[in-house]
């Protein structure tokens, strides 16, 4: 699933784009090495946190061919005490080794690993790649790609054939939300999805799998910025909860294929309504 860089692919996508794919192909072959073997498995701060040693080994090859190409890039990472926080300022990659590594440890095969290039705040290229499922993600703002060929969101318009997904994890003490975002969903839209891995989530979107991604939850950058990129590199729309501009520190996060994005807002609303009840 790797990429290498040659001077032939560089001459079609930008030099983060090139990197973004092959840091992200590396991280992949190690973190699928590992699939469906015997694993150590740790929590870190609850019992659905899940961490492997792959998580770790594969952000180590993430970097490692990130600095290869930008030895002065700074990394932001969900493992090995990567720094968490993601500057305003400069060239910022944002990895996630293993988006879903609960869906890993369990051997379901939805789960990506994820590499995002920002400059000045604003992403200008992103992969994620799934070697499980055999796809590879890849966008900047010329548009995106699914193992090379061109996709975008769907086209559907129709809020009772949309297939919405509520994605990031509701913590034990917030399943009060979690039903509330699930009953909103259901009640407004054909069916509901939930794949457990928010960058596997908002990649289907991209390519018109889904056709909605929400969540009311603040999710970390490495779980976020490189899907949300591609949704909006496919035609769709991002936003914030009360439909204003989503930033990758924006409490929750509200994604559409652009056609029926006030119908999710609304269902965000419906979720505020029954808490307040």
């Amino acid at each position: 699933m790797s990429e290498e860089l040659t001077e032939s692919s560089v001459t079609n996508r930008s030099p983060q784009v090139e990197i973004a794919a092959a840091s992200a192909g590396a991280g992949a072959d190690i973190a699928n090495e590992h699939f469906r073997t015997e694993l150590d498995v740790e929590y870190k701060s609850g019992k659905t946190d899940a961490v492997t040693r792959a998580d770790r080994r594969a952000q180590e090859a993430v970097i490692e061919r990130i600095r290869s190409h930008d030895p002065d890039a700074t990394v932001v990472g969900e493992e090995n005490d990567a720094p968490s926080a993601v500057p305003e300022v400069g060239t910022v990659w944002v990895v996630d080794p293993i988006d879903g590594t609960n869906n890993y440890v369990r051997g379901n095969r939805y789960w990506a690993t994820s590499v995002a290039c920002l400059v000045d705040g604003t992403p200008v290229a992103a992969a994620n790649v799934m070697p499980a499922l055999g796809d590879s993600y890849v966008g900047s703002p010329a548009g995106v790609t699914l193992n090379g060929e061109t996709v975008s969101v769907s086209d559907r318009s129709d809020p009772e054939r949309f297939a919405v997904v509520p994605t990031i994890w509701w913590a034990l003490d917030s399943r009060e939300e979690y039903a509330a975002v699930t009953e909103a969903i259901v009640t407004r839209f054909a069916d509901l999805r939930r794949n457990g891995s928010a960058q596997t989530s908002l990649s289907l979107l991209a390519s018109g799998r889904y056709d909605g991604v929400l969540t009311t939850v603040e999710a970390p950058a490495w779980d976020t910025v490189a899907g949300a990129a591609l949704v909006r590199w496919a035609g769709g729309t991002v936003t914030d909860l009360d439909g204003g501009a989503w930033h990758h520190d924006t409490p929750g996060l509200v994604a559409s294929n652009g056609q029926a994005h006030d119908q999710l807002l609304a269902a965000v609303r419906d979720v505020e309504r029954t808490l307040e009840d």
